[in-house]
């Protein structure tokens, strides 16, 4: 299987960016704020053309860039969506972004698709599907892909932990991981697992970024309960678990997300502030 290098591209610096969301892109323009690196959603550019393509064909000019996928559905027995991976090849190309990234969920079947990121049983069967589709990306797009793990809400039977099933996956297919701390905490409070165990079943050399973002915990259930909402500041518990992430694999770069309830610029700038401060003051403790 060819696995290809991802070119002359600008790379990711090892500090905090934010996800470029649309009520500040003009501001990103006109003003060129000091963001370490920017992320977008891959198939929010998939159109020919438009006065997104033009904004970030200027913006692109000033900072990195990493494309993050929510649509390819690479754990859906149906066929990966060959139109889909052609369009990514496309924007890919078109924008050469330093990184790349999807999700290990589903979202798809029978040619229904749905708004979702599904999780998977955590089984050999299912891995070794991953394990195929991630190759068949990476050949498709000619260069590497990380992936994140998910946030869920019920859990499969399964053969593995879901620490287990995230190494066993990256080992195998050779990619990188995304790990999104916040799925950890989230993942850990609704199923009942000590998410600082996660961290370490993880293997050291396997995480390449990290994503954190808010939460939304439910009041009044039976049981706990937090979804994975992105509309909040980062929580005291999630800092404190991404600084045993630092501790265990080092300084990453790192995004903030935040996808409803949009705040200022300038609050989620001061956010991925906060992240590289943590990063900084680990890094200088490790040394």
């Amino acid at each position: 299987m060819r696995r290809a290098s991802q070119g002359s591209v600008t790379p990711i610096p090892v500090r905090a960016g934010i996800g470029l969301r649309a009520p500040h892109v003009a501001r990103v323009l006109e003003e060129r704020p000091r963001i370490p690196w920017l992320e977008v959603h891959s198939e929010n550019y998939f159109a020919a053309g438009g006065a997104a393509h033009d904004a970030l064909e200027r913006i692109r000019a000033d900072y990195p860039l990493s494309f993050h996928g929510v649509g390819l559905s690479l754990g859906s027995a149906d066929p990966l969506d060959s139109t889909h991976l052609r369009r990514l090849r496309e924007v890919v190309d078109r924008y050469q972004p330093a990184l790349v990234s999807e999700h290990l969920s589903w979202g798809a079947i029978d040619g229904a698709h749905w708004n979702d990121l599904l999780p998977l049983p955590h089984t050999r069967e299912a891995a070794t599907l991953l394990v195929a589709r991630i190759h068949e990306v990476e050949d498709a797009l000619d260069r590497p892909i990380l992936v994140e793990n998910v946030s869920s809400y019920l859990r499969f039977h399964g053969e593995m932990s879901e620490a287990e099933f995230v190494t066993d996956v990256i080992g195998r297919s050779g990619c990188g991981l995304l790990l999104d701390v916040n799925n950890v905490y989230v993942n850990g409070v609704n199923h009942g697992f000590d998410p600082i165990g996660y961290l370490r079943a993880l293997p050291r050399g396997a995480v390449a970024e990290i994503h954190l973002a808010g939460h939304t915990r439910k009041a009044g259930l039976a049981e706990p309960l937090i979804i994975d909402s992105h509309d909040d500041f980062v929580s005291p518990e999630v800092w404190a678990l991404y600084e045993h992430a630092i501790d265990r694999f080092g300084p990453r770069p790192t995004l903030i997300e935040w996808d409803a309830r949009i705040p200022s610029l300038d609050a989620l700038i001061g956010e991925a502030a906060r992240a590289t401060e943590r990063m900084e003051a680990r890094r200088a403790e490790l040394a």
